[in-house]
């Protein structure tokens, strides 16, 4: 359990801050940006859940499930930018970047292994 615990953290500190430099080389604007946003953060999840299993105990190896798994978790956060109503309509000031990892991440935990 611990093990999850530290892995959530890597890839959520890994992801935020990897993706600004991979996404530089890929030159898209607009609303369609979040979407490449999100296809690079399960990507980077699901790398670290691959590194992080050899290095962390009961951590399992990541399966190419759940890279789709991770992928379909970003892209229903990114869609969920895309409605206005809802992103006013939550408490907390979430940066519109945060839901697309987010749900990468929540995609990998459902899908683990």
């Amino acid at each position: 359990m611990l093990g999850l615990i530290i892995l959530i953290a890597l890839q959520f500190a890994l992801a935020l801050f990897g993706e600004p430099f991979i996404s530089k080389f890929i030159p898209v604007a607009g609303n369609l940006a979040i979407f490449v946003k999100a296809a690079i953060f399960a990507v980077i999840v699901w790398i670290v859940a691959l590194v992080g299993a050899f290095a962390l105990k009961d951590v399992n190896v990541p399966s190419e499930r759940t890279l789709v798994a991770a992928l379909v978790g970003a892209l229903i956060g990114a869609g969920l930018t895309l409605v206005p109503g809802l992103i006013a309509a939550i408490p907390l000031k979430i940066p519109r970047e945060y839901f697309p990892l987010l749900g990468a991440i929540i995609g990998y935990v459902v899908r683990r292994a």
